[in-house]
């Protein structure tokens, strides 16, 4: 396996006055994705910030320090959400998340007693690397549309990461986002594209108005947990797939040390923290994985660093607001490297396994996964909709596992 330099590993402990900008690079990474999902469900940002950093410390705690991930506001949720508040209220909502929190719990509970054995009969490279790279492709149109909006502001933007990247020195190479992100954002202004309202609007403190200060608790809702709970299934898929990419990266087996079933015990539980509080759904995110790549820094005290910032913003409106002010295209130039970035690696699983692309049985596989993925396949079920990477990752593990290898093939056919 070709192997790459790494900065700091995964125990390493960075100076502060390299852990600060770094975990700084990891808040810009996640910041937007992680706000939007909120805005759009009609729930707090302030809340779901706090959530989000919570939620990864205790991912941390869970799974020994051994993942290098940070969790943001689950995509797979909103739908369910916003149908859930709809009929029986926000508070209805938040029970339904409780419940996806357990989902995950039941299935640690299943993997703890059954093991992994499965997973390599399940998920081999053929279905990994495909599956991988569809979860940066399927994110593509988002860089792409943000870009949109100022395509001259999204270039400088990916071009002074990529810059610094490629051709930094020092401390400069590993914080290829941050600079990327700040010299962006000083074009954009020269562009007359970063509005400045709401940052004069905003307070300087204000505690989040969590469930536990507002008295605005759950209530349970049997609707709201068969809306919103399912969806744990397809989130837990999208975390499976994480996992591997960040397995890939780091170089390690984390589906068995810290396991697999620790990692979902940790996003189960911050998911049910979540929507207790009043945030949403919590998932590894890819935006952060893009980081680990780009940088080679996989200090976990990094994404730590990150998780306190995240909780320290939830209290301090203004710098919120400062950081919202971050124009699309600049959004949009660091996501191209990111998303792409995550789809790169899927090909590189490809590559450092050997899979044999020659072979007809794996070139339908990967090319299923691929055009599903890609595509956005919706199926609708009653009152769901599986969609996205969900169905392509599952489609292909049937495609897996029911498709004779070729030797058995040749074998019948002889």
């Amino acid at each position: 396996m070709a192997t790459f330099k790494t900065v700091y590993d995964i125990e390493d402990v960075p100076p502060l006055s390299k852990s600060i900008p770094l975990s700084f690079q990891h808040v810009f990474a996640m910041f937007g994705a992680t706000i939007l999902v909120p805005l759009l469900t009609g729930l707090n940002p302030s809340v779901t910030l706090f959530c989000s950093g919570l939620g990864t410390l205790i991912f941390h705690f869970i799974t020994k320090g051994k993942v290098p991930a940070y969790l943001g506001s689950s995509f797979a949720f909103i739908a369910p959400i916003i149908a859930a508040s709809k009929v029986y209220g926000p508070e209805g909502a938040m029970t339904g998340m409780i419940a996806a929190g357990v989902i995950y719990m039941i299935v640690f509970g299943i993997i703890a007693v059954v093991g992994l054995k499965w997973i390599n009969v399940v998920l081999p490279s053929i279905v990994v690397g495909p599956v991988v790279m569809i979860i940066g492709l399927s994110l593509t149109p988002v860089a792409i549309q943000q870009s949109q909006k100022g395509l001259l502001t999204a270039f400088v933007t990916a071009g002074i990461a990529i810059i610094a990247s490629v051709f930094g020195k020092g401390f400069l190479k590993i914080i290829p986002i941050l600079l990327g992100t700040v010299g962006g954002y000083l074009f954009a202004i020269t562009q007359g594209q970063v509005d400045f309202v709401a940052i004069s609007q905003a307070s300087w403190l204000a505690l989040p108005p969590l469930t536990i200060v507002t008295g605005h608790m759950p209530v349970f809702a049997w609707g709201a947990v068969s809306l919103i709970a399912p969806i744990a299934i397809v989130a837990i898929v999208e975390d499976v797939g994480h996992l591997l990419v960040i397995g890939d990266t780091v170089e390690r087996d984390l589906m068995h040390k810290p396991g697999l079933h620790r990692v979902l015990l940790g996003n189960g539980i911050a998911t049910a923290l979540a929507g207790f509080l009043g945030g949403v759904p919590e998932t590894t995110y890819g935006e952060n994985i893009g980081v680990l790549a780009i940088t080679r820094v996989f200090s976990v005290r990094v994404i730590q660093g990150a998780a306190v910032i995240a909780i320290i913003l939830s209290f301090i409106p203004k710098v919120g607001a400062a950081i919202q002010t971050i124009p699309q295209p600049v959004l949009g130039g660091i996501t191209i490297i990111l998303y792409g970035m995550i789809a790169a690696i899927g090909l590189r699983n490809l590559i450092d396994n050997k899979v044999n692309m020659a072979s007809t049985r794996n070139l339908l596989i990967a090319s299923v996964i691929f055009t599903l993925g890609v595509g956005g396949i919706s199926i609708p079920i009653g009152q769901y909709v599986f969609q996205g990477v969900g169905p392509a990752a599952v489609i292909g593990i049937l495609l897996n596992l029911l498709l004779p290898n070729d030797k058995e093939v040749t074998d019948t056919i002889t």
